[in-house]
């Protein structure tokens, strides 16, 4: 098979700064303004700028090996990774010749022109129907994509069609047991049993594993820091978030589902004296991502603790309602360490045991972010992912690449974790219509 050459565009080295490896024995061209946009974002304290900074060392020790002018052997045998200046003359003359996706097309095209097979490489969507539309074969990147659609992300719920004294026997408290062949099922699984002989004869049950019998699930009837389940995702999410067994868990729904509600009142339940549960955890920490929706409103005055108030403000709000608007009560906890409110970005470095962790807002970390984040578990910690994979604020996730589904499905294989997909809003009735049609 003849030798390709692919053309990357910024956007792929700013996702994955090793990318220029990933390509076998192809050669990879790194227009020189491609260079310059990686530039501009070096300094961005967040997981784009540091994709940056590290493509930039990368690219810095490979010069070390040769001139990337000439090309540099990015591995042995293989293809080589070059830097190359953009003649824009080979852009029709009706192009705007300072559009960087422009320039970035006219390398390509150059390519094109000494002969090579090119392919162009980018996450912007726009870009690939440019390229098409000037004759050049384009492909998407995405090495984080779990899955080809979100529809086929991971629910944690399962239903499975048994015989009638089957559910007798659950409801009896004898050992049910699913077999491999009949269903393939996931640790700590949700699944509803439902009689073939009559539909509405159901039972919930929990699977942990196919040598273990079926436990009963939504068995926390009285729910949690006086909050009650008010559909069975909620009572599956309670189960999840008050076993010990489970430090690994990840909740997801649109807006109103109750998931942050759920983890915070989990926290305080297994961390307060006040709570009708033993303390389980020293501390709650309660931590989201710093990420504007739409339009950020610049810098904000004051102390460290005054500039992350309005990010952090939605978390204060679950906890004051949680303890009754009992601000004095909430103060006292933070003071006293037991409750911390606090924003990622001064996460790392950290090792967090003994604690009940709660990173709400989670869709909106990458891959390489969330694996930072959950490093930082101790001893005796639970951590809690909660988000709404249809409410992403940064172009360079979606919904089947962010970090919180990337860890739903890599962690769904493992009894550490749990997880369960929220299907009802339950805020208000507004909140519920709204997400559903807009």
């Amino acid at each position: 098979m003849a030798k390709k050459t692919y053309v990357l565009d910024t956007n792929v080295y700013l996702s994955d700064p090793t990318a220029f490896k990933n390509f076998g024995r192809n050669d990879v061209v790194i227009p020189l303004k491609v260079l310059e946009e990686i530039d501009k974002h070096k300094k961005r304290q967040d997981g784009v700028g540091a994709n940056a900074r590290h493509t930039i060392r990368l690219l810095d020790e490979y010069r070390g090996k040769g001139s990337l002018e000439k090309g540099v052997r990015i591995e042995k045998g293989k293809g080589l990774l070059r830097a190359r200046i953009s003649d824009i003359n080979a852009l029709p003359a009706e192009s705007n010749k300072k559009d960087p996706d422009n320039i970035i097309l006219a390398c390509a095209l150059n390519e094109v022109n000494d002969g090579r097979r090119v392919v162009v490489v980018s996450r912007d969507i726009n870009l690939r129907v440019r390229c098409d539309a000037l004759g050049i074969p384009c492909e998407g990147y995405d090495i984080n994509q779990v899955v080809s659609d979100r529809s086929e992300l991971y629910t944690g719920f399962e239903r499975h069609l048994v015989d009638d004294q089957t559910i007798d026997h659950f409801y009896a408290g004898e050992k049910i047991f699913i077999d491999k062949e009949d269903k393939l099922l996931l640790p700590n699984q949700f699944v509803m049993l439902i009689s073939n002989s009559n539909e509405k004869k159901t039972a919930l049950a929990r699977f942990l594993a196919y040598n273990k019998p079926l436990i009963k699930a939504g068995t926390h009837k009285h729910g949690v820091w006086e909050i009650t389940a008010r559909n069975k995702e909620q009572s599956f999410a309670i189960d999840l978030l008050l076993d010990p067994n489970v430090p690994i868990v990840s909740l997801i729904g649109a807006a109103g589902c109750g998931k942050t509600l759920l983890a915070v009142a989990a926290g305080l339940e297994q961390v307060l004296d006040e709570g009708s549960y033993e303390p389980i955890y020293n501390k709650l920490v309660v931590s989201r991502p710093i990420m504007p929706m739409g339009r950020d409103i610049g810098f904000l005055p004051g102390t460290m603790e005054e500039k992350m108030a309005p990010w952090l403000a939605p978390v204060q709000d679950n906890l004051k309602f949680l303890m009754g608007n009992d601000k004095v009560a909430l103060e006292m906890y933070a003071e006293r360490g037991i409750i911390e409110i606090e924003a990622l970005t001064y996460i790392r470095g950290r090792s967090i045991a003994n604690a009940f962790i709660i990173i709400d807002e989670a869709q909106n970390l990458s891959v390489h972010e969330l694996k930072t984040i959950i490093t930082r578990v101790g001893e005796n910690t639970k951590i809690v992912l909660t988000g709404d994979i249809e409410q992403i604020d940064t172009v360079y996730l979606d919904a089947t690449s962010n970090g919180l589904s990337y860890a739903v499905e890599k962690f769904k294989h493992y009894d550490l974790a749990g997880h369960i997909s929220l299907q009802k809003g339950e805020r208000s009735k507004v909140a519920t219509l709204a997400a559903k049609v807009l």
